[in-house]
């Protein structure tokens, strides 16, 4: 798995992965577009499925039954308590690309915020809530609630006073606000303090969420 980096060689860290079908280098510009404070490092991992022309994902979805669902105007239905296939090993990959990054850039998991966007804001979740390290925070950036089975135990574990900051468009056609409002629910119930931004937008990131997420890496970084 590659890992592009911008920011300086020592300091406080964000780690985001990108969604599915986007290339490896999709939310590098986000080191520019957030100000996150001086000396942050920023750490872009490449998700391990090659869906060809640059597009990479971090497990197989079912894009032919999405795109039949946007047509008919009908919101994506999926199982929100299911681990979807091919998760697991992703979510194995990611966990040593970032034991990777503790032990080879001296990245220190209490002063280093993970996340990411879509697909890679659940990786990345998953690991905040069930891996050993004490990661100092999420960005869930138009993410979703899945894997409840895992998320519901660990989380009610491991949630609470954490720092969580959570972004969803209200038009969301790839996953609906409402799944995201489950999450945020989900979050909040378990003690977790959460910067919480819904907007009214489709499914991506916007100016707003980018501000309101560097005044939020401000007061968690140190």
């Amino acid at each position: 798995m590659r890992v592009r980096a911008a920011g300086p060689v020592a300091g406080p860290s964000v780690i985001l992965c990108h969604g599915y079908g986007a290339s490896g280098d999709d939310l590098c510009s986000l080191s520019s577009a957030i100000e996150a404070g001086p000396g942050v490092r920023w750490f872009f991992p490449e998700a391990p499925i090659d869906l060809g022309g640059g597009a990479r994902a971090w497990w197989p979805i079912d894009m032919v039954a999405i795109q039949i669902a946007l047509m008919q105007g009908r919101p994506r239905v999926f199982d929100t308590e299911a681990v979807p296939a091919g998760m697991s090993e992703a979510l194995g990959r990611t966990h040593a690309c970032l034991q990777a990054l503790v032990r080879d850039h001296g990245v220190d998991p209490a002063n280093t915020v993970i996340g990411g966007f879509s697909q890679g804001a659940m990786v990345t979740t998953d690991l905040f809530a069930n891996s050993p390290e004490r990661w100092a925070g999420l960005m869930v950036l138009s993410g979703t609630l899945l894997a409840g089975g895992r998320w519901r135990p660990a989380l009610e574990q491991n949630a609470r006073d954490r720092p969580i900051f959570q972004s969803h468009g209200r038009q969301d056609p790839i996953l609906p606000f409402g799944v995201a409002e489950e999450l945020h629910a989900l979050l909040v119930q378990n003690g977790a303090a959460v910067e919480w931004v819904p907007f009214n937008g489709p499914h991506t990131i916007t100016q707003t969420v980018c501000a309101r997420a560097g005044t939020w890496l401000q007061s968690v970084l140190r």
